[in-house]
């Protein structure tokens, strides 16, 4: 789908969104009335060739003719913070059917990297006593990061055990709720 884009964050920050969670403006989500909440998109400023990906979590724009609100965060990678708004293009990575995430998943991460060895040597470490250890990709700019993190975890106590076992290995970690 083609469309405009526009951001959103201030107003809402801290305030509960379409799916439950609370609202953070520098995470990578997105509003939309028409694709399902949970649903993974990639969002392409047509003028500048920049990319994103974002995770739907709320419900808009609620202004007529704009196919997706951007959080903040998503919006400075498209270069689009100053104008507002952005021709882009949105291309559905995956339905919220097919992610463990959009139905409530935690995921613990354990480094983020912006050289890809770093990120694969960490992995490799960790692999060592966990089986679902992975390197997640994502674009910031025209920069790429790496992201090393472990889960799916169906609730929030099963990723503090995790996270504790993990910090017992000398590794600092954060837990995500995507």
């Amino acid at each position: 789908m083609v469309g405009i884009a526009s951001w959103y964050g201030p107003g809402f920050d801290g305030k509960r969104t379409a799916d439950g969670e609370i609202y953070d403006q520098e995470q990578l989500t997105a509003a939309s009335l028409v694709l399902p909440l949970g649903t993974h998109v990639l969002v392409t400023n047509l003028s500048n060739g920049r990319t994103v990906e974002v995770r739907i979590n709320d419900r808009g724009p609620y202004v007529k003719k704009r196919e997706i609100d951007l959080s903040h965060r998503a919006a400075t990678i498209l270069g689009m913070l100053r104008p507002g708004t952005a021709k882009v293009r949105v291309t559905v990575l995956g339905a919220a059917a097919e992610s463990p995430l959009a139905q409530g998943g935690y995921l613990v991460q354990v480094g983020s990297f912006s050289d890809a060895a770093n990120a694969r040597h960490l992995r490799r470490r960790l692999s060592r006593r966990y089986s679902d250890v992975r390197i997640d990709e994502i674009s910031a700019g025209r920069r790429r990061y790496y992201r090393v993190r472990m889960g799916v975890f169906a609730d929030h106590a099963s990723a503090v055990r995790r996270a504790e076992q993990t910090v017992g290995m000398g590794l600092p970690v954060i837990i995500v709720r995507q």
